[in-house]
């Protein structure tokens, strides 16, 4: 063997015909970040999930949102509870059918001062543009 042969910088093996295996990382479509696991937003984040593998593949890819809404009404219940996110995840339904928004529309990291569980109403604005408003 040559000195640049023996050369091993971590990189390979000794055959040099294999790539160094890397950790598989997991992915997964829905929310994996932390969240308190209450009973209601382990029920609503279950019947979410059971939307999207039964009925999701028969209706099929007609979310005008990124991401779509099944993804953010698992998110929205996550991260914000039954209530909050059951709200959050209805009205950006009602955004998604025809004459509705479209394009990219997260799920907001904090709620707002102004969102109250007495006001449901004002969970409507979340998804709107900002010229919209």
């Amino acid at each position: 063997m040559c000195e640049f042969c023996s050369i091993n910088d971590g990189d390979e093996d000794e055959g040099g015909a294999a790539a160094p295996r890397r950790p598989a990382l997991s992915y997964s479509r829905n929310y994996s970040g932390p969240y308190r696991k209450t009973p209601g937003r382990l029920i609503g984040m279950g019947v979410i999930r059971a939307y999207q593998l039964t009925l999701s593949g028969f209706i099929g890819n007609s979310c005008r949102h990124i991401p779509t809404c099944s993804e953010y009404g698992y998110e929205a219940l996550a991260r914000h509870g039954l209530w909050s996110g059951g709200w959050m995840t209805l009205f950006r339904v009602a955004r998604c059918g025809p004459g509705g928004t479209s394009g990219l529309d997260p799920v907001p990291e904090q709620l707002g001062e102004r969102l109250h569980w007495w006001a449901p109403w004002r969970y409507l604005a979340l998804g709107r543009k900002a010229e919209e408003r």
